[in-house]
């Protein structure tokens, strides 16, 4: 008796594709193998073939005598409408030859600008995400329609972040107009309304408990000095020794984030820190090194050192290295020092950003009287 084989023919765009499924046989798994311009969907569980590149006759004839061919009736089923069901990243086809070059196109062009890694890391992650959901489909033949599908049925579909909406959009709309030439309107993206976060800040007490939570001086000073200048992460990393202006008492901040520079002020108690720190590890190129000298601390690494001076002082908030920079900026606010000043140290662009601790200093609601008090 034959093996039997369920085609299903698909229609995306103009192109009609055949689904091909059946219960696992090693036989048909090497025919199917052996075809061109026909691949494994682990979503749909079904082998696909083109049919531009195999009509239906081919396919037929291929399997004669070999299977059983069951040809569906065309379904009114779309694929797009079988991507509206909840379709996780790791559902998505692996990107083929052709897109992995096109991503590889535009990093370069992104080194080229000279984007940050952090940012060059999110944009072509996100276009990766972007061609695999388009797995079976040309780049040159990416639409405006088709941004709006992957908007509405795979990033709303799956609950994801609206930050993570717009750095795709973001992302798409930047490959297609510099390296297809293309232009992508995210006009028509309906883009979520910005979310009006407010920053988590720790208190002084908190935050003494966690520098202090260390007898390790390396791990200490790193924690202390994100603090102390509200630094942020990478612009600790990225430290040299010259950076440290001992008789000025300042802290150079060479190409933070926006490629600007910027100083901030030293405290005598953090610099007279350094200088124990410093006669100890004797960094030979970055301030904070790793394993190996000469080589930056990593990330992570500090993440980790955070994380175990959280678990020692027994804090139970979910608390990030970014946590020590808005404390920092805040805690200013309630000591009384300006905004504009504020807006400098922490190297915003727009005092929009900074405003934002406005609303989360505690100083002057703490004044205010609750009528219940009256009562």
């Amino acid at each position: 008796m034959l093996p039997i084989i369920n085609i299903n023919p698909q229609k995306i765009g103009v192109k009609t594709y055949y689904y091909a499924s059946f219960p696992f046989n090693r036989n048909l798994y090497a025919l199917f193998s052996s075809l061109n311009n026909c691949t494994w969907d682990s979503y749909e569980k079904a082998w696909v073939i083109d049919e531009s590149a195999f009509p239906l006759e081919n396919l037929l004839a291929h399997f004669k005598d070999k299977a059983e061919v069951i040809l569906q009736e065309k379904s009114l089923e779309s694929v797009e409408y079988k991507r509206s069901l909840l379709r996780p990243i790791h559902f998505l086809e692996p990107l083929d030859d052709l897109k992995k070059e096109a991503i590889q196109t535009f990093i370069r062009y992104l080194n080229s600008k000279r984007y940050s890694s952090n940012t060059i890391k999110v944009y072509s992650d996100s276009m990766s995400t972007f061609l695999r959901y388009f797995s079976m489909k040309d780049i040159s033949d990416i639409s405006n329609d088709d941004l709006i599908d992957f908007n509405n049925n795979y990033i709303l579909k799956n609950n994801f972040s609206s930050s993570y909406q717009n750095q795709v959009v973001n992302a798409v709309k930047l490959y297609f107009s510099a390296i297809q030439h293309k232009k992508i309107d995210v006009e028509l993206i309906h883009r979520p309304r910005r979310e009006k976060v407010l920053p988590n800040v720790l208190s002084k007490e908190e935050v003494k408990a966690i520098l202090d939570a260390h007898v390790n001086i390396k791990h200490k000073m790193m924690l202390s000095l994100i603090y102390s200048c509200g630094l942020r992460c990478g612009e600790l990393l990225a430290l040299h020794p010259v950076h440290i202006d001992s008789k000025r008492n300042i802290i150079f901040l060479k190409n933070a984030k926006g490629k600007k520079d910027r100083i901030v002020p030293l405290s005598p108690l953090i610099l007279k820190m350094l200088r124990e720190y410093y006669k100890i590890y004797k960094p030979k190129i970055y301030l904070f090194e790793g394993s190996i000298l000469g080589e930056p601390y990593s990330e992570k690494s500090l993440q980790s050192v955070l994380k175990q001076a959280i678990k020692k002082v027994g804090i139970a908030k979910p608390v990030t290295l970014h946590w020590l920079r808005h404390s920092y900026a805040t805690h200013l606010l309630e000591s009384g020092t300006d905004l504009r000043y504020i807006q400098e140290l922490l190297g915003h662009s727009s005092s929009k950003t900074t405003e934002i601790y406005t609303h989360v200093s505690t100083k002057s609601i703490q004044q205010i009287k609750s009528p219940f008090d009256d009562l």
